[in-house]
C-alpha cells in the first residue's frame, strides 16, 4: 500500500498491480474495449479508482466482479495482490460453473485414434450425401 490510498490511482495501474493483467498495455486495451467497468459504467484507463469501488473485469471469457479493498502502484506477489480486492461469492461460483461447463464440452468430443481408412472415408462421404437424396 502506498500514499495513493487517500486520493486514488489510475485504473490501468491498479489492474496491473492486482495481477488481473500481465502488462499495463493489456489492461489499457481491455479498458478501452469496455471489458472493465466501474459501477457498471465503461471508463477510461486514466479513471481514478478508489477503495470501495465495484469493478467488473472480463478476462478470457470469465467475468470477475470485485470490490477494491486497497491501492498499490507496485506489482508484488499474487498473495499480496489478492489482498487488494474481494471477489463476490456469486462471481466466483459463476466462473467455476462456466469452467466446469467448458471442461465437459471438451470431454464430450473424442477425436478418433487414427486417420479414417478407405472404408471409413467412404462411409463418411455416404453419410454426407444423405441431404442430396
Amino acid at each position: 500500500m502506498t500514499a495513493a490510498d487517500a486520493s486514488g490511482m489510475r485504473l490501468d495501474l491498479w489492474l496491473w498491480a492486482a495481477r488481473f493483467f500481465k502488462t499495463r498495455s493489456l489492461a489499457k486495451d481491455a479498458i478501452e474495449h469496455s471489458r472493465v467497468k466501474i459501477q457498471g459504467q465503461a471508463c477510461k484507463p486514466s479513471r481514478t479508482v478508489r477503495v470501495g469501488d465495484a469493478l467488473s473485469i472480463e478476462r478470457g471469457g470469465e467475468i470477475h466482479e470485485v470490490v477494491v479493498l486497497g491501492l498499490s502502484d507496485m506489482r508484488g506477489p499474487a498473495s499480496v495482490a489478492q489482498t487488494l480486492y474481494d471477489e463476490s461469492d456469486a462471481s466466483r461460483a459463476r466462473r467455476e460453473a462456466a469452467r466446469a461447463l467448458r471442461a465437459a464440452e471438451r470431454a464430450g468430443y473424442q477425436p478418433p485414434p487414427q486417420r479414417p481408412d478407405k472404408r471409413a472415408r467412404r462411409l463418411i462421404q455416404a453419410l454426407g450425401d444423405l441431404d442430396a437424396m
